[in-house]
């Protein structure tokens, strides 16, 4: 295996920066071959695989790839099945896992990030997205690799406090990343209230500047506390999971977002009219329903999610906060009128639309 690892500038530094190391594992020689010729030939790429799933944990462990790009249907072992494995092994634990599956399923979805994968691709995806998502990865995990040695080295050798302080300039770029991590819920990947305020601050005016609608939808799980009573709070934090894969594969536009907001989710629709928003929302309480999650408390015998919609366009008499209890109105009358439904209310003096 050629060596495409050079030295970290750290002085005394004993970790070594890694450019990306590609380790597919897949069963199907075809595939093998196409990925091959997409990642192979970047030279700053090393490309390796494996066609077992009884060796794939073994060649990780050996191998030392930066990023796993992992097959979900392989004879023997699933690919699920194999997450789990690089997660429970302290070699593999914190190598970022690619997951490549034939359909975009949510529920495949979610049950691969509820393993421990960091993506999801449906194979085969476009040859410039995979080789963006394969770097992104790997410079994510190098470079927590790189900034845990820095701080090893820190506490270890104090005397060289300002020739480290000048690598750590160096680790900017990780700290921005680490600022996004920051702005995420844990749980579920998706924005915090924090950072989903923050967005929809600044996409008001913007939307008043160029009179465009924006649309908010705010979605509540029905009967949720009962279900978490009744099924125990992991039951319940699996549940959130999967619904959040569900609206994030619906999600299209770069400029869409979704976030946890407290007990609910919020989706901010940009550029979206009422018309819109009312398909995406519709969208998501089938997409929730869909995933079949059992509940006793119920009257269809599965978990269901109740939607509020708002949509207006600034005209800078009211704040982004209008929008907000505009549609936690809408989501109380969907509550009140039964559940699992989508509501639409508007402030009338910023639309011309009636209430629904």
């Amino acid at each position: 295996m050629a060596d495409i690892s050079v030295q970290s500038t750290y002085p005394g530094s004993q970790v070594t920066r890694l450019k990306p190391r590609v380790l597919l594992v897949d069963d199907q020689m075809t595939i093998i071959q196409i990925v091959r010729g997409m990642v192979g030939e970047q030279p700053d790429i090393e490309f390796h695989y494996v066609d077992s799933a009884a060796a794939a944990v073994q060649n990780a462990i050996e191998l030392k790839p930066t990023v796993i790009l992992q097959d979900l249907s392989m004879p023997g072992i699933d690919g699920f099945e194999l997450v789990r494995q690089y997660r429970a092994h302290p070699e593999t634990a914190g190598v970022p896992v690619i997951v490549l599956s034939v359909a975009e399923d949510p529920k495949l979805k979610a049950r691969a990030f509820d393993v421990g994968a960091n993506d999801y691709v449906v194979k085969l995806p476009d040859r410039l997205e995979l080789l963006a998502r394969i770097r992104y990865h790997s410079t994510a995990y190098t470079a927590g690799l790189e900034r845990d040695e820095a701080f090893h080295f820190l506490r270890e050798s104090q005397q060289k406090l300002a020739e480290a302080n000048l690598e750590l300039r160096k680790l900017a770029a990780v700290d921005a990343e680490l600022q996004k991590l920051a702005a995420r819920d844990a749980l579920t990947g998706l924005v915090n209230r924090r950072r989903f305020d923050d967005v929809l601050r600044a996409e008001w005016p913007r939307a008043q500047r160029d009179k465009y609608p924006v649309s908010l939808l705010l979605c509540n799980v029905d009967l949720f506390k009962l279900y978490g009573e009744s099924h125990g709070a992991e039951a319940g934090d699996q549940c959130l999971k999967k619904f959040a894969a569900v609206v994030t594969a619906i999600l299209k536009r770069p400029a869409d977002l979704a976030g946890r907001y407290g007990d609910e989710f919020a989706i901010l629709l940009p550029n979206t009219d009422s018309q819109g928003a009312m398909t995406i929302a519709e969208t998501c309480r089938a997409g929730m329903e869909s995933l079949q999650i059992p509940s006793e408390w119920s009257e269809k015998n599965v978990l269901t999610i109740s939607i509020g919609v708002a949509s207006m366009v600034p005209n800078g008499e009211l704040g982004y906060e209008e929008l907000i209890r505009v549609a936690n109105r809408a989501l109380k009358n969907a509550k009140e009128q039964g559940r699992n439904l989508v509501r639409i209310a508007r402030h009338r003096s910023i639309t011309v639309d009636d209430e629904a």
